[in-house]
């Protein structure tokens, strides 16, 4: 039995840039948040297969980068070489301790083909994504695992074009009940208040 556990630094929980999901305290975002232009979305390397909703992280995935395509702030991209963000979500199931599939290439989208009611997207993946984005190694198998884990929807960002992103301080993050449940998918619009907020902070005042 393999016993899937994600343990998060202590730097993380020290970090200044991180914001707390339940929005009582205001965290200003780093410079590249603002700056940024590309984002490249995955599901959280960390994540087995639910066996009872095998689909929930990939519906996931496509419905934050609908909601981030139709916020129009980003270009999605599919290189990760060329995203200054790298965003990664993960469906929560409602249990700490849960039985997922393991060794499955979650993140290997090949053709990507996306529409909302203002453009469509079409792009195939190329290059391989983010240091350990693939749940399973080459050459695994999928196989039942006991994952401990959020109960909750979780969406975190991170820094793009660095060596490791996903082993960096997240720049920010949001966990909550139905946080990337469609068509709301409400840790997108929490986002985009966090950097609202910001750049209206950094504004120079009269």
């Amino acid at each position: 039995m393999t016993v899937r556990m994600r343990v998060l630094p202590l730097l993380v929980l020290l970090s200044a840039s991180l914001t707390l999901a339940d929005g009582k305290k205001k965290v200003l975002l780093p410079a590249y948040v603002l700056q940024a232009r590309t984002v490249y979305v995955l599901i959280d390397p960390m994540a087995g297969t639910s066996m009872t909703s095998p689909l929930a992280n990939k519906t996931a995935l496509e419905d934050v980068e609908k909601a981030l395509m139709k916020w129009g702030r980003f270009s999605l991209v599919t290189e990760t070489q060329t995203a200054d963000l790298i965003i990664t979500v993960r469906k929560g199931s409602g249990k700490i301790v849960d039985r997922t599939i393991g060794g499955e290439p979650t993140n290997d989208r090949p053709v990507v083909v996306q529409a909302t009611d203002e453009s469509i997207r079409v792009g195939a993946h190329r290059g391989r994504p983010p240091d350990a984005a693939q749940t399973g190694q080459i050459g695994s198998q999928p196989h039942p695992q006991t994952e401990v884990g959020p109960t909750d929807d979780v969406f975190v960002v991170y820094q793009g074009q660095v060596a490791s992103p996903l082993n960096q301080a997240p720049a920010w993050e949001y966990e909550k009940k139905d946080a990337l449940k469609s068509p709301n998918v409400p840790a997108v619009g929490e986002f985009r208040k966090s950097i609202e907020e910001t750049e209206k902070q950094q504004k120079p005042k009269p």
